[in-house]
Protein backbone atom coordinates (compact mmCIF):
# COMPACT_ATOMS: atom_id res chain seq x y z
CA UNK A 1 0.00 0.00 0.00
CA UNK A 2 1.42 3.36 -1.15
CA UNK A 3 2.13 5.82 2.03
CA UNK A 4 0.41 8.42 0.02
CA UNK A 5 -2.52 6.42 -0.43
CA UNK A 6 -2.36 5.35 2.97
CA UNK A 7 -2.15 8.35 5.25
CA UNK A 8 -4.91 9.72 2.43
CA UNK A 9 -7.25 7.01 3.44
CA UNK A 10 -6.88 7.61 6.84
CA UNK A 11 -7.75 11.01 6.94
CA UNK A 12 -10.61 10.43 5.01
CA UNK A 13 -11.77 8.07 7.20
CA UNK A 14 -11.78 10.14 10.04
CA UNK A 15 -13.64 13.08 8.75
CA UNK A 16 -16.11 10.84 7.58
CA UNK A 17 -16.41 9.32 10.89
CA UNK A 18 -16.34 12.61 12.37
CA UNK A 19 -19.41 13.42 9.61
CA UNK A 20 -21.49 10.19 10.45
CA UNK A 21 -21.20 10.78 14.75
CA UNK A 22 -24.89 10.21 15.34
CA UNK A 23 -24.83 6.77 13.00
CA UNK A 24 -21.30 5.86 14.70
CA UNK A 25 -23.06 6.16 18.43
CA UNK A 26 -26.28 3.84 16.93
CA UNK A 27 -23.33 1.23 15.58
CA UNK A 28 -21.39 1.67 18.97
CA UNK A 29 -24.54 0.50 21.14
CA UNK A 30 -25.63 -2.24 19.23
CA UNK A 31 -21.68 -3.42 20.27
CA UNK A 32 -21.77 -2.70 23.76
CA UNK A 33 -25.42 -4.36 23.75
CA UNK A 34 -23.98 -7.58 22.79
CA UNK A 35 -20.63 -7.57 24.04
CA UNK A 36 -22.44 -7.03 27.52
CA UNK A 37 -24.96 -10.13 26.81
CA UNK A 38 -22.16 -12.47 25.26
CA UNK A 39 -19.87 -11.64 28.46
CA UNK A 40 -21.29 -9.79 30.95
CA UNK A 41 -21.09 -5.74 31.95
CA UNK A 42 -18.18 -5.66 33.69
CA UNK A 43 -15.46 -3.89 31.57
CA UNK A 44 -12.58 -5.58 33.49
CA UNK A 45 -13.72 -8.52 32.88
CA UNK A 46 -14.65 -8.61 28.89
CA UNK A 47 -12.30 -7.04 26.56
CA UNK A 48 -15.22 -6.57 23.71
CA UNK A 49 -16.63 -4.66 26.24
CA UNK A 50 -14.10 -2.56 27.50
CA UNK A 51 -12.82 -2.18 23.97
CA UNK A 52 -16.20 -0.86 22.37
CA UNK A 53 -16.75 1.31 25.75
CA UNK A 54 -13.12 3.18 25.03
CA UNK A 55 -14.11 3.47 21.18
CA UNK A 56 -17.15 5.32 22.72
CA UNK A 57 -15.07 7.00 24.69
CA UNK A 58 -13.23 8.51 21.93
CA UNK A 59 -16.40 8.99 19.73
CA UNK A 60 -17.36 11.62 22.70
CA UNK A 61 -20.36 9.26 23.55
CA UNK A 62 -22.61 10.24 26.80
CA UNK A 63 -21.59 7.77 29.52
CA UNK A 64 -25.34 7.59 30.29
CA UNK A 65 -25.96 6.12 26.78
CA UNK A 66 -23.01 3.51 27.35
CA UNK A 67 -24.51 2.55 30.95
CA UNK A 68 -28.03 2.21 29.19
CA UNK A 69 -26.41 -0.24 26.68
CA UNK A 70 -24.50 -1.92 28.75
CA UNK A 71 -27.80 -2.49 30.83
CA UNK A 72 -29.83 -3.24 27.96
CA UNK A 73 -27.14 -6.03 27.05
CA UNK A 74 -27.31 -7.71 30.66
CA UNK A 75 -30.84 -7.69 30.95
CA UNK A 76 -31.74 -4.35 32.96
CA UNK A 77 -33.44 -3.23 30.22
CA UNK A 78 -35.60 -4.12 26.91
CA UNK A 79 -34.20 -4.16 23.82
CA UNK A 80 -34.01 -5.45 20.15
CA UNK A 81 -31.87 -9.01 20.17
CA UNK A 82 -29.35 -8.41 17.66
CA UNK A 83 -27.45 -11.20 15.85
CA UNK A 84 -24.04 -10.76 14.84
CA UNK A 85 -23.45 -11.94 10.30
CA UNK A 86 -20.19 -11.54 8.07
CA UNK A 87 -20.98 -11.10 4.35
CA UNK A 88 -18.21 -11.51 1.72
CA UNK A 89 -17.21 -10.61 -1.55
CA UNK A 90 -15.89 -8.66 -4.42
CA UNK A 91 -15.50 -5.21 -5.54
CA UNK A 92 -13.80 -3.36 -8.72
CA UNK A 93 -10.77 -5.10 -10.08
CA UNK A 94 -11.67 -8.12 -7.37
CA UNK A 95 -10.89 -6.32 -4.74
CA UNK A 96 -12.20 -8.21 -1.23
CA UNK A 97 -15.09 -6.87 0.98
CA UNK A 98 -15.91 -8.03 4.13
CA UNK A 99 -19.09 -6.38 5.90
CA UNK A 100 -19.80 -7.31 9.75
CA UNK A 101 -23.30 -6.66 10.49
CA UNK A 102 -25.92 -6.54 13.77
CA UNK A 103 -29.59 -7.15 12.89
CA UNK A 104 -32.62 -8.12 13.95
CA UNK A 105 -33.71 -9.49 11.00
CA UNK A 106 -31.57 -11.45 8.62
CA UNK A 107 -33.65 -10.94 6.06
CA UNK A 108 -33.91 -7.57 5.35
CA UNK A 109 -29.89 -7.43 5.77
CA UNK A 110 -28.52 -9.57 3.41
CA UNK A 111 -31.17 -8.13 1.02
CA UNK A 112 -29.89 -4.77 1.61
CA UNK A 113 -25.95 -5.89 1.17
CA UNK A 114 -26.62 -8.16 -1.89
CA UNK A 115 -28.70 -5.10 -3.49
CA UNK A 116 -25.20 -2.44 -2.48
CA UNK A 117 -22.85 -5.11 -3.88
CA UNK A 118 -24.91 -5.48 -7.39
CA UNK A 119 -25.58 -1.90 -7.55
CA UNK A 120 -22.13 -0.80 -7.89
CA UNK A 121 -20.56 -3.46 -9.45
CA UNK A 122 -19.52 -5.92 -7.19
CA UNK A 123 -20.77 -9.39 -6.37
CA UNK A 124 -21.40 -11.06 -2.77
CA UNK A 125 -19.18 -14.50 -2.33
CA UNK A 126 -19.65 -17.62 -0.27
CA UNK A 127 -18.39 -17.65 3.51
CA UNK A 128 -14.84 -18.05 3.49
CA UNK A 129 -14.10 -16.41 0.00
CA UNK A 130 -12.22 -13.72 1.51
CA UNK A 131 -11.60 -13.72 4.60
CA UNK A 132 -8.33 -15.38 4.46
CA UNK A 133 -7.12 -12.58 3.22
CA UNK A 134 -7.86 -10.53 6.28
CA UNK A 135 -5.55 -11.19 9.74
CA UNK A 136 -7.81 -10.03 13.25
CA UNK A 137 -5.60 -7.15 14.72
CA UNK A 138 -4.84 -4.06 16.77
CA UNK A 139 -3.93 -1.90 14.66
CA UNK A 140 -2.41 2.12 15.68
CA UNK A 141 -0.67 4.43 13.07
CA UNK A 142 1.52 7.31 13.76
CA UNK A 143 2.26 9.88 11.56
CA UNK A 144 5.35 10.27 9.97
CA UNK A 145 8.16 12.56 12.21
CA UNK A 146 7.55 10.09 15.32
CA UNK A 147 10.49 9.18 17.31
CA UNK A 148 11.15 5.61 15.26
CA UNK A 149 13.70 4.02 17.99
CA UNK A 150 11.90 5.46 21.29
CA UNK A 151 8.26 4.31 19.14
CA UNK A 152 9.65 0.87 18.81
CA UNK A 153 11.12 0.72 21.90
CA UNK A 154 7.61 1.48 23.60
CA UNK A 155 5.91 -0.61 21.40
CA UNK A 156 7.91 -4.13 21.61
CA UNK A 157 8.12 -3.52 25.41
CA UNK A 158 4.57 -3.07 25.69
CA UNK A 159 4.17 -6.21 23.78
CA UNK A 160 3.22 -5.52 20.27
CA UNK A 161 3.83 -8.05 17.37
CA UNK A 162 5.31 -5.70 15.33
CA UNK A 163 6.23 -2.05 14.07
CA UNK A 164 6.42 -1.26 10.28
CA UNK A 165 8.13 1.79 8.46
CA UNK A 166 5.78 2.74 5.45
CA UNK A 167 7.49 4.58 2.77
CA UNK A 168 6.16 8.05 3.98
CA UNK A 169 7.86 7.69 7.03
CA UNK A 170 4.69 6.40 8.94
CA UNK A 171 4.56 3.93 11.50
CA UNK A 172 1.41 0.95 11.56
CA UNK A 173 1.98 -1.17 14.88
CA UNK A 174 -0.04 -4.58 14.77
CA UNK A 175 -0.38 -6.32 18.48
CA UNK A 176 -2.95 -8.86 19.19
CA UNK A 177 -6.55 -7.89 19.27
CA UNK A 178 -6.73 -8.98 22.49
CA UNK A 179 -3.64 -6.62 23.91
CA UNK A 180 -4.62 -3.79 22.16
CA UNK A 181 -6.15 -1.41 24.70
CA UNK A 182 -3.59 -2.07 27.10
CA UNK A 183 -1.17 -1.47 24.50
CA UNK A 184 -2.50 1.38 23.10
CA UNK A 185 -2.56 2.79 26.91
CA UNK A 186 0.86 2.09 27.01
CA UNK A 187 2.16 4.26 24.41
CA UNK A 188 -0.27 6.66 25.14
CA UNK A 189 1.80 7.15 28.77
CA UNK A 190 5.15 7.01 26.83
CA UNK A 191 4.19 10.25 24.98
CA UNK A 192 2.56 8.83 21.63
CA UNK A 193 -0.69 9.72 20.38
CA UNK A 194 -1.94 6.93 17.14
CA UNK A 195 -3.17 9.23 14.11
CA UNK A 196 -6.03 6.34 13.90
CA UNK A 197 -6.64 3.20 16.77
CA UNK A 198 -8.18 0.00 15.76
CA UNK A 199 -9.34 -3.66 16.10
CA UNK A 200 -10.04 -4.66 12.88
CA UNK A 201 -9.57 -6.90 10.03
CA UNK A 202 -5.92 -6.01 8.03
CA UNK A 203 -5.33 -6.59 4.48
CA UNK A 204 -2.99 -9.02 3.36
CA UNK A 205 -3.14 -8.15 -0.29
CA UNK A 206 -3.56 -5.11 -1.54
CA UNK A 207 -5.92 -3.80 -4.69
CA UNK A 208 -4.94 -0.79 -5.90
CA UNK A 209 -8.11 1.24 -7.91
CA UNK A 210 -7.82 4.51 -9.97
CA UNK A 211 -9.99 6.69 -12.41
CA UNK A 212 -13.44 5.68 -12.87
CA UNK A 213 -12.67 2.41 -10.93
CA UNK A 214 -11.89 3.53 -7.61
CA UNK A 215 -14.65 6.24 -8.27
CA UNK A 216 -17.29 3.13 -8.35
CA UNK A 217 -15.26 1.33 -5.87
CA UNK A 218 -15.82 4.13 -2.95
CA UNK A 219 -19.26 4.33 -4.07
CA UNK A 220 -19.85 0.80 -2.99
CA UNK A 221 -18.17 1.06 0.05
CA UNK A 222 -20.10 4.27 0.99
CA UNK A 223 -23.16 2.26 -0.03
CA UNK A 224 -21.90 -0.59 2.18
CA UNK A 225 -21.18 1.84 5.50
CA UNK A 226 -24.23 3.37 5.15
CA UNK A 227 -26.77 0.87 6.03
CA UNK A 228 -28.69 0.72 9.28
CA UNK A 229 -27.31 -3.37 9.93
CA UNK A 230 -23.47 -2.56 8.71
CA UNK A 231 -21.12 -2.53 11.84
CA UNK A 232 -18.35 -2.20 9.87
CA UNK A 233 -16.57 -2.69 6.26
CA UNK A 234 -13.32 -3.85 5.51
CA UNK A 235 -11.52 -3.80 2.18
CA UNK A 236 -8.05 -4.45 0.34
CA UNK A 237 -8.86 -1.99 -1.75
CA UNK A 238 -6.24 0.64 -2.21
CA UNK A 239 -7.96 4.27 -3.64
CA UNK A 240 -6.26 6.52 -5.39
CA UNK A 241 -7.71 9.74 -5.69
Amino acid sequence: MAGHSKWANIKHKKAATDAKRGRIWTRLIKEITVAARLSGGDINANPRLRLAVERAADANMPKDNVNRAIQRGTGGLDGANYEEIRYEGYGLNGAAVMVDCMTDNRVRTVAEVRHAFSKFGGNMGSEGSVAFLFKHCGQMMFAPGTNEDALMEAALEAGAEDVIVDDEGGFEVITDPHEFSRIREALEKAGFSPALAEVTMKPSTSTELEGDDAVKMQKLLDALENLDDVQEVYTNAVINE
